[in-house]
């Protein structure tokens, strides 16, 4: 058994996005231009594309913004030239804090990310300081009750590296960046929904927060979740509810 709070903590961050869900075009459409003229605008070519289509479509993203999204990354359409940058800090208890940008102006998101940081009791970092305590996987979290043998079964033959039920009762599966679609159609055949499903930066160790202090650091985790130029929030953090 691992994990503190895991499924609490997931409902919380996708209830945000729902009632966001402007916001969240605006990320996963930015996520589909940078994809798209990174690596190209077929899908079956293009890993990343393909993982920020999936995100579209359970998002409910309208087609013709991901054409539009597709064909400026690809040169077709002229659009707004984005930079990826990543920021890395601490927030409450000595929690790390990993912040990936997409932005048109450094300066600004820089400024707007450290300022969210100390404004709720954290502080920006140097490059490097926390990025080590993250492990860049495939991620999926399957609601409480659901069958870890069942699970298990079809996510290890997929290839995925391990498989978790948490305190909370959801089962938690790990997997390579490389593995994760082998993987996501595994459990479609399976019958299992996983209520989350990503690429992620999955922390390695977590700092257990309770209380006023968890209250605190999720404050902070949601400040830098609403600025526009955020893609994605990772934390060492995991929250006692």
């Amino acid at each position: 058994m691992a994990g503190h709070s895991k499924w609490a903590n997931i409902q919380h961050r996708k209830n945000r996005q729902d009632a966001k869900r402007g916001s969240l075009w605006t990320k996963i459409i930015r996520e589909v231009t940078v994809a798209a003229r990174d690596g190209g605008p077929d899908p079956l070519m293009n890993a990343r594309l393909r993982l920020a289509l999936d995100k579209a479509r359970l998002g409910n993203v309208p087609k013709d913004k991901l054409q539009a999204a597709i064909a400026r990354g690809s040169g077709k359409l002229e659009g707004v030239s984005y930079e990826e940058v990543r920021y890395e800090g601490y927030g409450i208890g000595g929690a790390a804090v990993m912040v990936d940008c997409m932005t048109d102006n450094r300066t600004r998101t820089a400024a707007e990310v450290r300022h969210a940081l100390t404004k709720h009791g954290g502080n920006l970092g140097t490059d490097g300081s926390v990025a080590f305590m993250f492990k860049h996987c495939g991620q999926f979290l399957l609601a409480p009750g659901t069958s870890e043998e069942q699970a298990m079964e079809a996510a290890l033959e997929a290839g995925a590296e391990d498989v978790i039920t948490n305190d909370d009762g959801s089962v938690e599966i790990v997997c390579a960046p490389g593995d994760f679609q082998a993987v996501t159609e595994a459990l479609d055949r399976a019958g299992l929904k996983p209520e989350v499903a990503e690429v992620t930066m999955k922390a390695t160790s977590e700092t257990v927060l309770a209380g006023d202090d968890a209250a605190r650091m999720q404050k902070l985790l949601d400040a830098l979740d609403d600025l526009d130029d955020v893609q994605s929030v990772y934390t060492t953090a995991a929250m006692e509810q």
